[in-house]
């Protein structure tokens, strides 16, 4: 999948010349936190956010009064953040130089992209100019997506072969060492492995497949050097069971 297909078409910007008060209701009525910037022909300007309108002299938050150092060695910035909280325009007040993807980009890269640029939507391209917005919101709902279809019926043989097929995608697997059996839809899984973040990694690449309804995790845990067993599932449910049922002193 990529950008084109979860993006939202129907999407609301602003001129870069239009009035800040514009621009500030479309946020209160439409209920979004953020706004591409355009410019005449559509092309991307920037992005307007509820972190660029924070510091406003409106509601007295645009900042302590600088020291005598800033007003002697940094007038420029302090003359560039009078603009941000005293302008009128959205242009004055947006971030500029919006980071933006193409309709082709994978989701793999959106997700990347908001990640590492810490934000929340990014306008998506074509030729040039803005087609569409792509948001956290709608990777969230692919997500559901995908776990509802996870979460569909399979039958026990289809369900251990999708195991077994994520299983071998996985360099760090030791398939040598574990077993599989699956029935009625629950996966038990068998085995040795030397590492406790392995033992939690092969449970949930099972959790994954389709139609799976619970896992048996009962692969045992051994210090590779020593031979230890660290982690032994059903010696743990046997020791639990007899300490339950044990009477009190």
């Amino acid at each position: 999948m990529n950008a084109a297909d979860i993006m939202s078409r129907n999407f609301i910007a602003v001129r870069e010349e239009a009035p800040l008060e514009q621009a500030v209701r479309l946020m209160i009525d439409n209920r979004i936190s953020g706004l591409p910037v355009v410019d005449a022909e559509g092309r991307p300007a920037g992005i307007l956010t509820e972190g660029d309108l924070l510091r406003r002299v409106e509601t007295g938050t645009e900042g302590k009064r600088p020291g005598w150092f800033e007003v002697i060695f940094a007038p420029g910035r302090l003359a560039d953040s009078y603009v941000r909280s005293h302008g009128r325009k959205v242009a004055e007040v947006m971030t500029p130089g919006a980071i933006c993807v193409e309709e082709t980009t994978s989701l793999d890269e959106v997700a990347r992209l908001m990640r590492t640029k810490r934000v929340r939507r990014l306008p998506v391209l074509r030729a040039g100019a803005v087609v569409g917005i792509v948001s956290r919101a709608d990777l969230v709902k692919v997500l559901g997506e995908r776990l509802e279809a996870a979460a569909a019926v399979g039958d026990d043989a289809t369900i251990r072969a999708a195991v077994l097929a994520e299983l071998k995608r996985q360099p760090w697997v030791p398939l040598r060492s574990i077993t599989l059996s699956v029935d009625q839809g629950t996966v038990a899984i068998d085995g040795v492995v030397f590492d406790e973040r392995q033992r939690q990694a092969i449970g949930v690449a099972a959790e994954n497949a389709p139609g799976v309804k619970s896992v048996d995790n009962r692969l045992i845990v051994v210090e590779p050097n020593t031979g230890i067993v660290m982690v032994d599932p059903l010696a743990d449910r046997d020791e639990g069971s007899i300490t339950a049922s044990t009477p009190p002193g």
